[in-house]
């Protein structure tokens, strides 16, 4: 299939952060997307739905995750749903299946990035044509890390090297995947420079008037070690994108 054409497109967790702007990515793009989650009735850990919602697609986008730091919960959570999504894209014929990853999840094989390596070798294997991107920690991570951090008036920020890149880049890289043909792993996307997460907690608490009081912490699991580490920055030949922190943080004011 020629690149930009019209395409059918099914976004599997297409309300979540990074799944929102790969709908709308698509769409501005003229394709017909379907977004796929719980409130369409799909469950990927299940497969109730994923048929349906996949049959006729001619490329699938999955970032379907949910928000844990612990091993066993990451690792379920993420194998059922690579499973079940390519079973459901084989069933029903998809030509295409691409998947969102994180950068490092093998040098840094611990808490939710268990579940993106247990997922990544399951897509290895898969029998459907794929594509997996591992991207770095999105810009809006930060207000995901506030939300997650505050303890009453305190937020505890956790210390981590970080190289953010913007969701909507993201999702526009994520498409262009999708147009393309399958290549098993895509180039790594980063952002344009390295953050302390700490300092971008900070920065964006403070963009929305909060008045907590942020302290940075190192936090003592093993994956929040790695990340402080620099486990998660990207390697050479990564792709680098274009917004940095602090541009997107002026536009949260």
């Amino acid at each position: 299939m020629e690149r930009n054409t019209e395409m059918k497109i099914t976004v599997v967790g297409g309300t979540g952060t990074v799944g929102s702007l790969t709908v709308a990515a698509a769409r501005g793009r003229g394709h017909e997307v379907t977004s796929a989650s719980r409130r369409t009735g799909v469950n990927v850990t299940t497969g109730e739905g994923l048929n349906e919602a996949l049959s006729g697609a001619d490329a699938v986008v999955d970032v379907s995750s949910m928000p844990t730091l612990s091993v066993s919960p990451a690792v379920k959570f993420f194998s059922a749903a690579a499973k079940n999504v390519l079973a459901a894209a084989g069933t029903v014929k998809v030509p295409h299946v691409v998947r969102l990853s994180i950068i490092g999840v093998d040098r840094n094989p611990y808490g939710f990035y268990a579940g993106q390596l247990a997922m990544e070798k399951i897509y290895d294997d898969a029998a459907v044509p794929t594509t997996v991107l591992r991207a770095a920690q999105f810009h809006e991570f930060a207000a995901q890390t506030l939300q997650r951090s505050t303890l009453g008036p305190v937020v505890l920020a956790p210390r981590a090297r970080v190289q953010p890149v913007a969701g909507r880049e993201v999702a526009e890289n994520l498409v262009s995947l999708a147009e393309g043909e399958p290549m098993g792993r895509a180039a790594d996307l980063a952002g344009p420079r390295e953050e302390e997460l700490a300092q971008m907690v900070r920065g964006y608490a403070h963009s929305q008037g909060s008045r907590r009081l942020v302290v940075p912490v190192r936090l003592p699991m093993p994956m929040m070690r790695g990340m402080a580490a620099g486990l998660q920055l990207p390697s050479a030949g990564a792709q680098l994108g274009n917004q940095s922190f602090p541009e997107w943080l002026e536009q949260q004011k």
